[in-house]
């Protein structure tokens, strides 16, 4: 029985003079998630990807970054090959002050772009260290190139629905969210997070759920009164949605309409929430 070779992550790259290339881990725990940062905003992620605070010099002029994002425990999703152009270390003798902020101008290496976001890779981080040295990329395994990039949105079911706003925007144009929320009436919750308010709302109009939440997306407050009162950067930072019934799209609106009051009631969300009437 043949035991197939693994294949390196060099293997593909063919990178040489390794002692010019970094590999930047982009780390996911409970406060942190680098895959999701990665589908909300790319730009912002490669920006920690490029920042420390070290008064170490971990990057130098010229030299390569391997940027990688955790998706969970040792696998981890290509997102950047990048070339330093620029370093805007303060520097006092080859050392960074102590407390200044360090970070570096790069340009994307686009021979490698067709890999971003589609391989995957295998990797046992076993210390603190988030930037590591070349030579260590023959640890990094290729576990698979996926065929279009990564895309953890598929719509998980309706009673796992738990949106933040920024969340919600990105997946609302996706197809099967589409296809799932513009077909069913229901009953929604939105929670504020900052002091633990709630909202109940229906949608039984056109597209349904789906035409309720992208109104939240377009303005934050969907018309409603009671939300008008918050600035759009407020729900934009602190607001999560999930949904609490849904019904066939045959159901009358009637029966949306007095399940949302009985919500509503049980919540409590007209005295201490965002609902007004």
């Amino acid at each position: 029985m043949n035991i197939m070779e693994s294949i390196k992550l060099n293997d593909i790259l063919r990178l040489e003079n390794l002692d010019n290339v970094k590999i930047r881990l982009n780390l996911s725990n409970n406060s942190w998630n680098a895959l999701t940062l990665y589908h909300n905003d790319p730009n912002l992620l490669l920006i920690g990807n490029f920042h420390n605070s070290t008064k170490r010099k971990w990057f130098k002029v010229n030299e390569i970054i391997i940027g990688l994002a955790q998706i969970k425990n040792n696998e981890w999703l290509l997102i950047d090959i990048s070339r330093i152009t620029k370093s805007n270390n303060n520097l006092f003798d080859g050392v960074t002050q102590s407390n200044v902020t360090t970070f570096y101008e790069h340009e994307k290496l686009r021979r490698f772009e067709k890999y971003f976001g589609r391989m995957v890779l295998q990797f046992h981080k076993n210390n603190a260290y988030v930037t590591l040295s070349g030579n260590r990329i023959d640890d990094f395994i290729v576990k698979e190139i996926l065929p279009s990039s990564l895309d953890n949105d598929l719509f998980p079911g309706y009673e796992k629905v738990n949106l933040t706003w920024q969340e919600l925007k990105r997946v609302i144009e996706k197809d099967t969210w589409k296809t799932a929320l513009q077909n069913q009436k229901g009953v929604y919750l939105l929670t504020d997070i900052s002091n633990g308010k709630n909202y109940v709302g229906s949608a039984y109009g056109e597209d349904m759920i789906l035409g309720r939440w992208v109104s939240y997306v377009n303005c934050g407050h969907g018309g409603n009164i009671g939300l008008k009162s918050l600035t759009f950067e407020h729900i934009k930072d602190n607001f999560r949605y999930s949904i609490l019934d849904i019904y066939k799209s045959t159901t009358e609106d009637r029966v949306i309409i007095e399940r949302e009051s009985w919500w509503k009631e049980v919540l409590q969300s007209r005295k201490f929430g965002y609902n007004k009437n």
